[in-house]
């Protein structure tokens, strides 16, 4: 591996230190549009490990690019991890911008994007599971087992829902506050046979009254008045009554850290609130959930949440989770395992052992009912298509033979194997098929070239800006539906994807089980392969070249050194952040369109966190201001700016601004023309030189420069570097900074597991295929 010539390091700046990791608050990776609307309470900024001690100073507002990288549990630095607080923020004379208040307060309702149809789809989604819910006789299957605690905690529950006990009856305070009102679920289409649904409303704006009621309550906490739209699109109609008799409801508005809510609370209610009020319990209870929802976790160990509510001062955690579940803001849950053998029959002189106490077999989790319903309704989904579907005998590839016999198949690989799927589903449709073949984002889907020219993105296929028509159920006219980039489904959208598909359809989940994993709650591939419920076929072809060659041994544990004749990898050794990002520029603007001939747009720089002194912030800033330098006179953009456009939580593509005017920002993204609101400029877009590996994964770029500063060492493991290095189709340059710590990432760096429910449930309903 060689250098490009002609490339000098300056000197060196101080290196920056890593912060220490939070144990319980992962706040790591926030959604990206989960601190939208959020800045008004000055809030802690979460900055990584890798990502460096740098404090901004910048509102939760100005977060919103952190993506839903949820990641790999609260190990992973993608986003940014530890925090920064304001001194009052929360309490008195605390004032802030919040990005997209103006929209929330009311103003005229822009024409509707695909994101917003999306989300217009997941509230219907969710509406169904609520009716869904409200029509089962009994309480979930789950925790037949439980003992002690956990048994405890499930008999509450089923108490409160069989009407026989209060949620009083199970703790000795006064009785709490009325749970916030669920948002209204948006109204059912009427069903159109074979006619493309309408594009459906979005949500309406909060009554000016109703936000008025929520200034007014806002003002006498001492909260910034602009967090009155964000508030009321929270928690509803009623949200200044709410607020009112629980301020600790304030944490339902993404950003707001508990430290806010606690001052607003003592402003509002003085000597009557303290640490162990069953209000605050059960806010802090949810809000460690949703914070667990970012990083990727669709619920938490019983013990993990007791730790993390003592961390916030709570005197007794056992007592606030009981509160919380008998109150029904979470839910308990303790997945079946597989019984041993009888051992009832014993060998000749084998003596029994005595039987051990007995215990939880597996770890007992709380997880919010949005996450749990959607879970139970996506293995509903599986099951239904994995027994539904007729088996037919196609001739062809061995992919294409297990897709006509069985409803659900995984098909694995990387990015060669991409084509495997794009046959099949040219040879469903040569059969006489109804087949569609649907891919994470635009990015990918450009990627297929001139194979991907029938592809649609799964948000378009949900919002029905895009795919097939709908039966009058509501399901697509589908027999086949390949989805690639499988790995980036979040356990909400994969619901949807199938719960929208007819009986009989058939399945085909595509992707590399080795990149990083969905930018939201839920681990569905990996799921869905672990528990073995359906065939896989693992694609037998290589990625070609040395790119391929590197990538590969990366995903067995193998930094090898490949020979590159062609320059197609690169190592740049650099001594400190300072002049990482020095040479990154140096890459991007000169080396890489000289050496390589791949011309700067086309280059895409990769980097562990947001923030740090190479982080995307920093690197955007300077490469900005060598290849687009302008004052920012469009709300930071300038025309021919790069920037990274994320209408959805983890929905990240890439961009270009074109102008500006009194509707907005208008950007080129590939070949499509999008406007993005002026209130929603600086929740939803950033400059886009530097993304950090979530954002780039599912997409790849002619050449990528790969940035690993001395303080990204925490930060790194094998699914991240895999992920970075494999979005090179022809160059990698890799910034190097870690020393050993690359190769010890590589050899030894798992991520963290996700903690999921749709392995068991999958298994409790689907029996393992035979070999």
């Amino acid at each position: 591996m060689t250098e490009p010539a002609g490339e000098t390091a300056p000197e060196a700046p101080e290196a920056v230190a890593p912060l220490e990791e939070p144990v319980v608050e992962p706040a790591d990776e926030p959604a990206e549009d989960a601190r939208e609307g959020a800045g008004a309470i000055e809030a802690a900024e979460p900055e990584t490990p890798a990502a460096g001690a740098e404090k901004e100073g910048e509102a939760v507002g100005d977060e919103a690019e952190a993506e839903a990288e949820a990641g790999t549990g609260g190990g992973e630095a993608e986003g940014e991890a530890g925090t920064e607080s304001e001194a009052g923020a929360g309490a008195a004379g605390t004032e802030a911008e919040a990005p997209g208040a103006e929209a929330a307060q009311g103003s005229d309702t822009p024409e509707l994007s695909d994101a917003q149809a999306e989300l217009a789809a997941q509230r219907e989604l969710r509406a169904r599971i609520e009716a869904r819910k409200a029509e089962k006789e009994g309480p979930v299957a789950s925790g037949a087992k439980l003992s002690g605690t956990a048994a405890d905690l499930l008999a509450a529950v089923r108490a409160v829902e069989g009407g026989a006990a209060t949620g009083s009856a199970f703790y000795e305070t006064p009785e709490p506050a009325p749970r916030r009102p669920a948002p209204e679920a948006a109204p059912a289409p009427a069903p159109a046979m074979t006619v493309r649904p309408p594009v459906q409303a979005a949500a309406p704006a909060p009554a000016p009254g109703a936000t008025a009621a929520v200034r007014e309550v806002l003002a006498r906490g001492g909260a910034p008045e602009t967090l009155a739209g964000p508030v009321a699109a929270a928690l509803g109609e009623g949200a200044a009554d709410v607020l009112r008799d629980d301020p600790w409801q304030l944490l339902a508005v993404p950003g707001v850290r508990p430290e806010q809510a606690d001052g607003f609370a003592r402003a509002l209610l003085g000597a009557e609130c303290g640490p162990d009020d069953p209000r605050r319990t059960v806010a802090l209870t949810v809000w460690l959930l949703e914070q667990a929802a970012l990083q990727g976790h669709t619920a938490l160990e019983l013990g993990t949440v007791r730790s993390g509510l003592a961390r916030h001062a709570v005197p007794d955690p056992d007592k606030a989770v009981e509160v919380a579940v008998s109150e029904g803001a979470v839910l308990v849950f303790q997945e079946e395992t597989a019984e041993e053998p009888d051992m009832d029959e014993e060998e000749p002189g084998h003596e029994a052992e005595a039987p051990a106490e007995e215990e939880p077999a597996t770890p007992v989790l709380l997880g919010l009912d949005r996450y749990a319903m959607a879970e139970e309704s996506l293995a509903d989904g599986l099951s239904r298509l994995v027994r539904t579907a007729t088996a037919a005998t196609w001739e062809g590839s061995e992919l294409e033979r297990a897709a006509g016999e069985y409803g659900l198949v995984l098909h694995t690989g990387g990015e060669a194997a991409r084509a495997e799927p794009v046959a099949l589903v040219a040879a469903a449709r040569a059969r006489g098929l109804r087949a569609l073949l649907a891919v994470h984002g635009e990015d990918g889907r450009r990627a297929l070239g001139d194979a991907g020219a029938d592809a649609v993105t799964v948000a378009a296929l949900l919002s029905g800006a895009a795919g097939p028509d709908r039966d009058e159920d509501g399901a697509f006219a589908l027999d086949l539906l390949a989805v690639l980039d499988a790995p980036q489904l979040d356990v909400e959208t994969a619901t949807m994807l199938v719960e929208s598909l007819p009986d009989g359809c058939h399945l085909v989940l595509s992707g590399d089980p080795e990149v990083l994993g969905a930018p939201g709650a839920g681990r569905v591939f990996t799921d869905v392969l672990a528990a073995r419920v359906c065939p896989r076929i693992a694609s037998r072809v290589p990625d070609p070249g040395p790119l391929g060659e590197l990538v590969s041994g990366i995903g067995v544990g193998e930094l090898n050194q490949v020979e590159a004749p062609g320059k197609e990898v690169v190592i740049v050794p650099v001594r400190d952040a300072g002049e990482a990002v020095h040479r990154t520029v140096q890459l991007v603007a000169d080396s890489v369109p000289r050496a390589i001939g791949v011309p700067s747009e086309q280059t895409q720089v990769v980097t562990v966190g947001h923030g740090g002194s190479a982080g995307t912030r920093a690197l955007n800033a300077a490469l900005k201001q060598r290849l687009n330098p302008g004052p920012g006179r469009f709300g930071g953009y300038d025309p021919g700016d790069r920037v990274a456009y994320a209408p959805m939580p983890g929905r990240t593509v890439t961009g270009t601004v074109l102008s500006a005017d009194a509707a907005g920002l208008r950007l080129r993204c590939g070949d499509e023309a999008v406007l993005v609101p002026k209130e929603r400029v600086e929740s939803e877009l950033r400059h886009g030189w530097a993304l950090t590996a979530h954002q780039a994964a599912g997409a790849r770029w002619p050449a990528v420069v790969v940035v690993l500063p001395g303080d990204a060492a925490a930060g790194l493991s094998r699914p991240w570097v895999y992920t970075a290095f494999g979005r090179a189709e022809r160059h990698l340059s890799v910034v190097h900074g870690v020393d050993q710590a690359l190769a010890r990432a590589v050899a030894e760096g798992v991520a963290p597991e996700r903690t999921t429910r749709l392995r068991p449930l999958l298994e409790g309903l689907l029996a393992t295929p035979e070999e």
